[in-house]
């Protein structure tokens, strides 16, 4: 009790300081406005602060502009605002010309005699695009100095090692200078990493604010204390963003230095696109010779477009070019061009010594472009452009899926919508062959489309529409100009003399009629039209004792018009099992079709009788546009009719702990049937069925089926009869005639950090689909240098089987053929860093493996090992390669490659 009265009346060591910050406005004139805010610092009584006791009362504050100066400290409970007029403020010298934010975890000290501020425990300091952190941050105003340094922790590890960020730029040091007035700054024993370079220097000098000079530095790719390998150098100068540049370097693995001295070092720093040379690689090949690949050049010729020049040049005298033109224009358009030129020269191996060479010239034009929706809604203009020399494909190395590519095809479209009632498109079509030689250009077409309108409707409804308020009218036109030329016989005169053009005219008119109970009704009617201005006419050639085909010039039409009644509907069934079971319910969804069709022959007219033999007695009807003979009657009244049917289970979900939780499993994803019966034809008026099936069994594993089940049966010749199979034998439903089954799936595992793996690779929206499939197919060319060693084993199956019984007219009776092969590929890793896999393609008719590829990789953290084999295929090839990781030293490779061609 007497402690306790006696206490209140006793003072400390030191007086009570109440600290409060006010802020002085200082008010201007009317010609210039301008503000300026100090801060000041008084106590309760009005007497001076000691400088000492500001310890551990600063823990997060903002030091802004101007900072603290001499200005006497005033007290903020006694003496009112001040109005100074600001044509007589005097600014320190010493001042910063930017604020400084900063924080502290334990405490910050501030001295006004001295002008320093220092932060304790885990402090930080930013100003402008400077940003410091470390255990101890000092600030001396007067000289406009930053120091900042580490301490150690109880066990005297260091701890809180400055971290210097400026930009793109980061170092971690022992210590730090910096001078905020001048931006130059010395650190010791720092880190710097500048992009995807790692830089250690004993003294880092920073002379302005792009700058620096390292003394005895190291410089690496390898994100590691103690780095895989490194490049050693007295002398090292960065220049932000640009480039580093260093004297004399020597390498060093694993801390062993290599006795390979380099003269000096240049590294870019550039980020973006930048000029320059692409080097070379070395390749050996028995059939091309020596060779230098990927020699070229690539320009950045503005911010839209750049262009890539590459080529091969080989010892036996064969090369070829590669010029790749790109542009883009974000939320505009985007595209590119590659021009291939192929002058092949490959040693003959077949022993024929007059030919010691293959000469071959090809080309290759590839074309991409594509316009963003949001540039101009409505208008649309695309372009996949790929046409060349039907053997380029042939003869470039490495690359199986393109040497067995014997089918290009281009398209240029362009689409203009109106507010969705109206579109009209623009494109024009190209096929190519290689393996015929024949070339297809439909050029220019065009198509015009309308959607449907409702002549009878109502603008306004009110009640129930009535039924002939549905019927609408469509119109859907389209015209055609094709010209064909083989490669090999290409004439300008026989290309406009094989010219056609055709036009189509199509018009439906649809009734929705109301649903009468499960049914749903819908009649159509639609007529269309079709001009042409060329027919094949037919004549019998005396000398030649044959029918043949002359074309004339001229205007031709042809008209069809056909009528429908469809009919469609959904049953249910499900079958419940007990309650208690895994399996809960089986739903089976049967989805009939039927339809009524009537087409009758328009063009009956357009036939003439030409005489079929010599003795003038027998005339057949032949088209007097098309050429071809009349068979049987043209029209068609007859019926369509289909099932499909849909099979799913609904078992107890084991992963869901809630009473009555069940999932659905789908067992059969469709099958079905679907034919035609055609009442007015003479004979053979049922149609084959179709038979298919689709499923995905445990969701791993996709099987599709399709059959043709032929109903009539054949004679002792092998030729089909109107006698359907099952009146003699009633066990029969017909002939299956071809089918094919393909199965596939794929397993792998989860990835190390327990979750599932990603089999998508991710893709640049802003590539061309061109640049996408180039890039697709050189990782599956060297799969060992994009392996993902996140996934400890993967495998890919497929299998296919088609067969088909066709007549043998040498023979007689029917002949069958069946294919079937098998598609493996997969990797899995032998240890942690070593992973091998491959691929193959197995044909069960020829019994040979048409394609092998096998792979090995290394993980060497900041470089990697990669070894491609191919030993059957086209091309055989084997290639290793040592490369680090970085794009920055990616021409720093170990190389090995050999190709040989199969010929």
């Amino acid at each position: 009790m007497i402690v306790f009265l006696i206490t209140p009346q006793l003072n400390a060591k030191y007086p009570l300081y109440i600290f409060s910050f006010q802020s002085i406005e200082e008010q201007q004139d009317t010609t210039k406005l301008r503000s300026n805010r100090s801060q000041t610092l008084s106590t309760e009584n009005g007497s001076a602060i000691p400088a000492n006791t500001l310890r551990n009362v600063i823990a997060e504050s903002r030091i802004d502009t101007p900072p603290i100066t001499d200005t006497p400290l005033i007290n903020t409970l006694d003496t009112p605002v001040q109005t100074i007029d600001t044509l007589n403020v005097r600014v320190s010298q010493d001042s910063i010309d930017a604020p400084i934010t900063y924080a502290a975890e334990d405490s910050g000290v501030l001295f006004i005699d001295t002008k320093q501020f220092i932060l304790y425990g885990k402090s930080s300091a930013k100003y402008t695009d400077v940003e410091i952190n470390a255990a101890v941050v000092r600030l001396d105003q007067e000289k406009q100095m930053v120091l900042a340094y580490g301490v150690a922790d109880t066990s005297g590890n260091p701890m809180d090692k400055p971290k210097l960020i400026q930009g793109e730029t980061t170092s971690y040091s022992d210590s730090i200078f910096y001078n905020l007035r001048s931006q130059k700054g010395l650190t010791k024993s720092s880190y710097i990493q500048e992009g995807e370079m790692f830089i250690y220097a004993n003294t880092v000098k920073k002379v302005n604010d792009n700058t620096l000079f390292a003394w005895r530095g190291r410089f690496t790719t390898c994100n590691l204390d103690t780095p895989h390998f490194a490049f050693r150098s007295k002398r090292l100068k960065i220049i932000n963003q640009k480039m580093a540049v260093s004297g004399p370097a020597s390498p060093e693995f694993e801390g062993v230095p290599v006795p390979i001295y380099l003269p000096f070092g240049i590294f870019p720093l550039n980020r973006g696109r930048q000029s320059g040379l692409l080097p070379p690689q070395f390749a050996a090949n028995e059939d091309f010779g020596l060779g230098l690949e990927g020699l070229g050049y690539y320009k950045a010729l503005n911010d839209y477009v750049d262009v890539m020049v590459r080529g091969n040049l080989y010892s036996y005298g064969g090369w070829n070019l590669n010029i790749s033109p790109n542009y883009m224009r974000r939320y505009r358009y985007r595209g590119g061009l590659n021009l291939a030129i192929q002058n092949t020269k490959i040693l003959n191996r077949t022993g024929n010594v007059k030919d010691e060479f293959t000469r071959t010239k090809s080309f290759m034009i590839n074309w991409n472009h594509a316009r963003d929706a949001k540039a101009r809604p409505g208008t649309n203009f695309s372009a996949s452009v790929n046409a060349g020399s039907t053997r380029f494909n042939r003869f470039v190395p490495n690359n199986t899926l393109q040497n067995f590519q014997n089918q290009l095809n281009s398209t240029i479209s362009y689409t203009k919508d109106w507010r969705g009632k109206y579109n009209l498109s623009l494109n024009a079509n190209h096929s190519q062959n290689s393996v015929s030689r024949l070339i297809n250009l439909s050029l220019p077409n065009a198509t015009f489309s309308m959607v449907t309108i409702y002549p009878f409707q109502k603008a306004e409804q009110v009640g129930t529409p009535k039924w002939y308020e549905k019927l609408g009218i469509a119109y859907n036109g389209n015209v055609q100009n094709q010209v064909s030329f083989y490669d090999s016989a290409f004439n300008l005169r026989r290309l406009l003399d094989t010219s056609l053009w055709t036009a189509n005219h199509n018009i439906p008119i649809t009734l929705s009629l109301p649903q009468l109970g499960p049914i749903q009704l819908a009649p159509g009617v639609s007529y269309s039209e079709r001009w042409f201005g060329q027919a094949q006419r037919a004549y019998y050639d005396d000398s030649l004792k044959v029918v043949r085909l002359r074309s004339t010039r001229g205007f031709y039409t042809e008209r069809e018009t056909q009528f429908s009644l469809s009919a469609n509907t959904r049953i249910f069934g499900t079958y419940n099992f007990n309650p208690k079971s895994d399996v809960q319910a089986i739903r089976h969804e049967v989805r009939p079709n039927f339809s009524l069709n009537y087409r009758p022959d328009l063009n009956r007219g357009n036939f003439e009788m030409i005489q079929a033999d010599s003795t003038g007695r027998v005339r057949l009807p032949f088209s007097t546009t098309t050429g071809a003979q009349m068979i049987g009657d043209r029209r068609f009244a007859g019926m369509s009719f289909g099932v499909d049917n849909l099979l799913e289970m609904k078992v107890r979900n084991r992963k869901d702990t809630s009473a009555g939780a069940v999932k659905k499993v789908r067992l059969i994803d469709g099958f079905g049937f679907n034919s035609a019966y055609n009442f007015l034809a003479d004979s053979m008026r049922l149609a084959p069925f179709n038979l298919y099936l689709r499923s995905t069994l445990f969701e791993k594993i996709n099987i599709t089926a399709n059959a043709v089940l032929d109903p009539y049966s054949l004679d002792e010749r092998g030729i089909r009869r109107n006698q359907l199979t099952w009146n003699a034998d009633r066990f029969s439903l017909g002939r299956i005639t071809n089918g094919q089954v393909a199965i596939s799936t794929s397993f792998q595992s989860k990835t190390k950090d327990g979750k599932g793996g990603d089999n998508q690779a991710p893709r640049d929206e802003y590539m061309t689909p061109e640049e996408q499939q180039r890039q697709l197919d050189y990782v599956r060319s060297n799969p060992a240098e994009f392996t993902d060693f996140n996934i400890p084993w993967s495998v890919n199956l497929s299998y296919s089987l088609s067969f088909s019984n066709t007549f043998n007219p040498y023979a007689g009776g029917q002949r069958t053929d069946v294919f079937s092969n098998v598609s493996v590929n997969g990797d899995f890793s032998l240890t942690p860093r070593w992973k091998m896999g491959g691929s193959t393609y197995y044909d069960f008719k020829t019994k040979q493996i048409q394609t092998l590829t096998m792979f090995i990789s290394r993980e060497m953290h900041c470089w990697q090992m990669a070894i491609n084999l191919t030993p059957i295929g086209l091309f055989r090839s084997f290639n290793i390669t040592i490369s680090p990781k970085s794009g920055i030293l990616r021409d720093l490779r170990i190389n090995r490659s050999r190709f040989f061609y199969g010929q």
